[in-house]
């Protein structure tokens, strides 16, 4: 059962994507410790092809920065966009986390959901965050449209 378990675990965390940092820019000057930061990340949707999302975010400096320990705020923003022939590797679930990255050493989470409108022919995707015990509301919606000659296959 536990190597069930593991192995469930590993594979949840193979589809969600790895996001490469673009760059960032400091927001308040930390003596001890590198400063405060808002991050630009990009990664691309796992399971299309041709969509990349970029991510921005708050990260938190100074010495608990430093040691990965601090607790980066809430505040995110997401824009996806298509950036080449849109494909997809299989049928999308209507709904799919496809990016999640610790904001604290326990329990909080930035992620980013997929959700799929197929009346409207379109892949919505949304950031939050979330901690174990309360969340934020605080959040950032994209869409990217597909052709009209695409049809998104839904599971």
């Amino acid at each position: 059962m536990k190597r069930i378990v593991i192995t469930t675990a590993f594979l949840v965390c193979a589809l969600c994507a790895r996001a490469e940092v673009i760059g960032d820019v400091s927001t308040a000057f930390k003596l001890i410790g590198p400063n405060h930061k808002v991050i630009v990340e990009v990664f691309d949707d796992p399971k299309v092809g041709g969509v990349s999302c970029y991510l921005s975010r708050a990260k938190t400096g100074g010495v608990t920065g430093a040691l990965g320990i601090a607790e980066d705020t809430a505040d995110a923003s997401v824009a996806c966009r298509q950036v080449d022939s849109i494909r997809f590797s299989g049928p999308l679930p209507k709904q799919e986390e496809v990016f999640s990255e610790r904001a604290s050493i326990m329990f909080k989470h930035i992620r980013v959901v997929r959700m799929v409108d197929a009346q409207r022919n379109a892949l919505v995707y949304l950031v939050y965050s979330d901690r174990l015990v309360d969340g934020s509301p605080k959040n950032s919606v994209t869409a990217v449209p597909v052709p009209a000659s695409l049809k998104i296959p839904l599971r």
